[in-house]
């Protein structure tokens, strides 16, 4: 059993930077693909960024390539998103996920736990 635990959202203009943090309990962090997911109301949840366990592997989705980053800590069980150049289009409740194995690392059916999610608003 995995638990996340988000933090770090926030209100941000156009163009400045946010860093999330997602911190996991449990054994198997270590082990676990980690992904970054944001929902924005009347749409579906989508594919933000995801981090492989073995060989730190990253993914972005095309909209978020270049401003994004993610990376993980394992020795800290917590994997982070680092925003920047941020966009109002950006605004969503960003959640954190993770997959015991790989049924797909860019697709949220892949995954098996969730955070909570936390909110991200960009002003223009």
């Amino acid at each position: 059993q995995v638990q996340l635990v988000e933090s770090g959202g926030g209100l941000v203009q156009a163009g400045g930077s946010l860093r999330l943090s997602c911190e996991a309990s449990g054994r198997t962090f270590s082990s676990s693909h980690m992904g970054w997911f944001r929902q924005v109301p009347g749409k579906e949840r989508e594919f933000v960024a995801a981090i492989r366990w073995r060989g730190g592997s990253t993914y972005y989705a095309a909209s978020v390539k270049g401003r994004f980053t993610i990376s993980r800590d394992n020795a800290k069980n917590t994997v982070y998103l680092q925003m920047s150049s941020l966009k109002p289009e950006d605004t969503a409740i960003y959640y954190c996920a993770a997959a015991r194995v790989d049924k797909g690392v860019l697709r949220s059916a892949g995954y098996d736990y969730w955070g909570q999610g936390t909110q991200v608003t960009v002003s223009s």
